[in-house]
């Protein structure tokens, strides 16, 4: 038996066995990334399919993603490398890339546009000793390194990625301590203080998908871009109308099949209430 520190779950994980996010295992008493460099999806994405508006635009990226994750959205648009029981059989079969030769591949793209990694797809920080190990690589050869994450790891795994990381999507999937603990087996608290370090060394944008009848309501927007809005650089001073956002349009899918997808007009309503104390607001599948 041994206990998982990277996230707020603090699996006690059996001698053989895997953590809730299915990707870390215990192994001679010591937890382990199963997933290590294994590879589930690789694609050269244009910066903005992050989403990142503000980092690099125009640029391309090379994207890597795994399996497994540490929440339980239900509607997760990724649910086939994620935590369903198709993403789990896929393990088995993902391949195994070392850090070498993702960073050799990235280079290999560079005619085309690319400007280093994006760490994305499935949740990245699972398996953060490898993010770790090719965004260090990644450096070293000139890239540049992006993570797209859901923010809910402990801050001392933050702290191991953020000397080579250069920007990050966070998701701050809601305002409210009910709808992550209920709806997405996450926790609100870990998030916020996630995305708080994050904003004080990198270049941080938010992303919030709006489901009816979970988030979507005037309210929740206001506070949760008054927070955003009140978050402090590494010098301290008030971040203010500048950190980008994203509201982005749910749609059915996975195991949330039981509402029609957002209105398109109620994307554009919460994007206009979220301007009145942010400047970089941005609409998503609409």
């Amino acid at each position: 038996m041994a206990r998982c520190e990277v996230c707020f779950h603090h699996c006690n994980i059996p001698e053989g066995g895997k953590g809730l996010c299915g990707a870390r295992k215990c192994v001679n008493g010591t937890v382990i990334p199963e997933n290590y460099g294994r590879v589930t999806a690789l694609a050269l994405d244009p910066i903005e399919k992050k989403p990142l508006r503000r980092f690099h635009p125009s640029s391309m990226i090379l994207s890597v993603g795994s399996y497994g994750c540490n929440l339980r959205c239900p509607f997760c648009q990724n649910h086939e490398i994620s935590w369903s029981a198709e993403a789990m059989k896929l393990s088995e079969r993902a391949e195994t890339v070392t850090p070498e030769e993702l960073v050799a591949a990235a280079v290999r793209t560079k005619s085309r546009g690319n400007i280093g990694l994006a760490f994305t797809y499935n949740e990245p920080l699972i398996g953060w000793e490898f993010v770790r190990d090719a965004a260090s690589m990644a450096h070293e050869a000139g890239l540049v390194n992006v993570m797209v994450t859901n923010g809910t790891a402990e801050l001392q795994i933050l702290e191991e990625l953020l000397p080579h990381i250069d920007a990050m999507n966070i998701d701050l999937k809601g305002f409210t301590a009910r709808y992550y603990s209920d709806v997405l087996g996450g926790d609100l608290d870990t998030v916020k203080a996630f995305i708080a370090r994050a904003v004080q060394a990198c270049h941080v944008e938010l992303t919030t998908l709006i489901v009816p009848g979970e988030n979507d309501s005037d309210g929740e927007m206001r506070a949760l871009t008054e927070w955003a809005a009140g978050l402090k650089d590494a010098e301290g001073r008030t971040v203010g109308r500048r950190i980008p956002l994203h509201i982005s349009r749910f749609f059915p899918r996975f195991r949330m099949t039981d509402r029609p997808a957002t209105k398109i007009g109620t994307v554009y309503h919460l994007a206009d209430i979220a301007r009145e104390q942010l400047d970089c607001v941005y609409t998503g599948n609409c």
